[in-house]
């Protein structure tokens, strides 16, 4: 169950959460995005998980798809005309402020493309479905061998299917600029050993989640000039500093990543979807979105504080 859960939640944060569709466009999602987001998120998990790599590995490796899909799957990062046909065209021609010559992306759509998919497609999904999930198992593998090869045939599958309909072709730099890239990540993530346990003292998941959504809805102020891109980069290492020095437990965690939730779900109802739908349909869909997101942290809180997880003064793995 907790296994469906996380590819069903994985697909839906991905795409649905901000709004990019609405509730009459689900079902679509699920079926076609679902091997490739809910399979990623489900083996990302799993790999982390087994090499003992905690959450660095876990952001590691989602970096690492993020950069795959946008640049060699779906490659709307080197693909111009990607959003042309979408209702998010204006954005895709601003990005190209922070062009990058010869490798020919904007640093950013960079940072939205594999931010997105590191936050929303694999991470919080992850944290909010451990959160869900017994102790004894909230941090053991998953999968069966068998079973994770139908997840790798899956995201396989979903990805090739994706690809099969785009009809822009990356250049030879920038394929070998991608495939470096997510080398050295996978790399990283697959030796990742966290440093051990520490006590720090700090405040409770609440005031770190507060700080965390408060970057990122700032961080959408900024702009996508090359200034803004650098007050960006300052905000979140700050934001990592912090939470890394203050998730001292599950919850800690779950407010950190649940953050990034409540953003694109607030952030929502200032997006419009993929294709142009009536505003009674917009609106109701980020009303269901906003409710759901608002029920899983709940629910997620309710486990870990009925007894069920880590007690106030163990300090999560992140």
């Amino acid at each position: 169950m907790r296994i469906v859960a996380l590819w069903l939640l994985a697909t839906w944060c991905a795409e649905c959460v901000w709004g990019g569709f609405t509730v009459a466009g689900y079902p679509v999602a699920v079926v076609f995005l679902g091997p490739l987001y809910g399979s990623v998120a489900v083996l990302i998990r799993e790999v982390a998980r087994r090499r003992g790599g905690g959450w660095p590995s876990m952001v590691l490796l989602a970096a690492a798809f993020g950069l795959v899909q946008a640049g060699l799957v779906d490659m709307a990062l080197f693909d111009r005309e990607a959003l042309a046909g979408t209702q998010f065209a204006e954005q895709g021609v601003a990005a190209r402020a922070t062009s990058v010559p010869v490798l020919g992306f904007s640093v950013e759509q960079l940072w939205d493309f594999v931010g997105n998919h590191v936050w929303l497609s694999v991470c919080a999904p992850i944290a909010v479905v451990e959160a869900c999930t017994r102790p004894e198992v909230r941090r053991a593998p998953w999968l069966s061998g068998s079973t994770a090869g139908l997840f790798v045939v899956s995201y396989v599958a979903g990805s090739l299917l994706i690809r099969s309909d785009m009809s822009f072709t990356p250049s030879p730099v920038q394929v070998v600029f991608v495939l470096v890239a997510v080398v050295v990540l996978v790399v990283a993530a697959v030796f990742w050993r966290p440093s051990p346990p520490r006590a720090v003292s700090g405040p409770g998941p609440l005031v770190l989640g507060g700080v965390v959504l408060s970057a990122q809805v700032g961080s959408w102020f900024f702009g996508t000039q090359w200034l803004g891109m650098g007050l960006r980069l300052v905000t979140l290492l700050l934001v990592v500093a912090l939470v890394v020095r203050w998730a001292r437990s599950e919850a800690h965690v779950l407010a950190a990543w649940g953050a990034g939730l409540v953003a694109a779900a607030g952030g929502a109802f200032l997006s419009p979807p993929y294709d142009p739908a009536p505003v009674w349909l917009m609106v109701l869909s980020d009303v269901v979105g906003a409710v759901f997101v608002v029920a899983l942290l709940g629910w997620g809180c309710h486990r870990l504080r009925g007894g069920r997880g880590p007690g106030p003064t163990s300090r999560a793995t992140v």
